[in-house]
């Protein structure tokens, strides 16, 4: 992480949630660029939501994410494996080609010099050879090894991954790893959920701890405490599900 970077991803005062109950709320917090932040908490503290937030599919209840000027497609969003279609026909090299949809647009043929990019990004994460696979017949850790080739395709300043070490093998997850770290060298901001705290202590320099609302922010070894962790044990027990609704902000 470079140091005394501008923030590329600011939250100011920020509430997320479904029908007006809060699933991430008050959080105040800036996301430096080329920053490396593995977002953790109990299950159930906001941090699938916090993704979909910066990604645009979840409207804030109340404040504001402030995200510098990008491209269109400058951000790369990789939700959980349980939210796709494994049995929609479709191979492994157009799920992949996909990731070139701001080239292609929605009619557009993929051309020679594409689908070598496809075949380079599949090479990256060890998949080359499976191109004409239906993507219902990969293991889960093939199929998480191509949608990381759909991100390398996508070549966006800011990843957002949801949990993308679940349920594979421990093979899949060093390779994808040493990907992700990649990234990080080449200066791109990367939000990653991640459930094993060895995993975030070995790999991710910068930890925002949530239970709901902001427990900590910085340095991992200085968020990733007994202390900090049993903190947000109590605010995700404590939390009321019969909570009062939040009001939306109206638009200035």
């Amino acid at each position: 992480m470079q140091p005394f970077a501008p923030p590329v991803i600011r939250f100011d005062n920020l509430t997320l949630g479904y029908e007006r109950h809060p699933a991430v709320h008050h959080l105040s917090a800036a996301i430096p660029a080329g920053a490396l932040v593995a977002v953790v908490g109990p299950n159930g503290a906001g941090k699938s939501t916090l993704l979909k937030g910066v990604a645009g599919e979840l409207r804030p209840i109340g404040g504001h994410i402030h995200l510098p000027d990008l491209p269109r497609g400058g951000i790369a969003y990789m939700p959980q494996r349980s939210e796709m279609d494994h049995s929609f026909p479709v191979s492994v090299f157009d799920m992949v080609a996909m990731g070139l949809w701001r080239e292609l647009g929605p009619f557009g043929g993929v051309s020679r010099a594409q689908r070598e990019r496809v075949g380079h990004a599949l090479e990256a994460v060890g998949m080359s050879g499976f191109e004409a696979r239906p993507i219902g017949s990969l293991s889960g850790g093939q199929l998480q090894r191509a949608r990381f080739a759909r991100l390398v395709l996508q070549d966006a300043p800011i990843i957002l991954l949801d949990e993308p070490f679940a349920a594979i093998d421990t093979r899949t997850v060093e390779d994808l790893v040493h990907l992700i770290l990649h990234w990080h060298v080449e200066g791109r901001t990367i939000l990653t959920v991640v459930h094993d705290f060895e995993q975030v202590r070995s790999h991710f320099p910068t930890c925002l701890l949530l239970a709901r609302e902001l427990v900590a922010f910085g340095p991992t070894a200085q968020v990733m405490t007994d202390v900090m962790l049993a903190r947000a044990r109590h605010l995700s027990e404590a939390f009321d599900e019969n909570a009062p609704e939040c009001s939306v902000e109206e638009a200035a």
